[in-house]
């Protein structure tokens, strides 16, 4: 089991900025890919952004031009950057990975709240 553990939620009002961080008990290398979700009381989670073992990114509409992903190998970190945040934005936000190495597939973070006040 690869343990994900995330930081860097917190309450901030709207067009603020926070920066998440996820950190991996096992080795970021050997992951396919590395990503974070959201989840809004009462509704569905959903995928925000991820970048593979080859730095590609992608994000979801929602977010684009807003939230950098970022991976750091080094530090077995993976880190979202959210700018103008709103109060839609208000989630808690999970980290996961995808390890193609042992223990092979899906580890997820517990979540860490973020709360945008208007």
């Amino acid at each position: 089991q690869v343990q994900m553990v995330e930081s860097g939620g917190g309450l901030v009002q709207a067009g603020g900025s926070l920066r998440l961080s996820c950190s991996a008990s096992k080795r970021l290398i050997g992951a396919k890919t590395l990503g974070w979700y959201r989840q809004a009381p009462g509704k569905q989670r959903e995928w925000v952004a991820s970048v593979t073992n080859s730095n590609i990114t992608d994000y979801a509409d929602f977010v684009k031009g807003r939230f950098t992903i970022s991976r750091f190998v080094t530090q077995n970190t993976v880190y979202l950057q959210m700018n103008s945040l709103q109060p839609e934005d208000t989630c808690s936000y999970y980290c996961f990975g995808k390890w193609i190495v042992a223990p092979i597939g899906e580890h997820w973070g517990q979540g860490t709240q973020v709360t945008v006040s208007p």
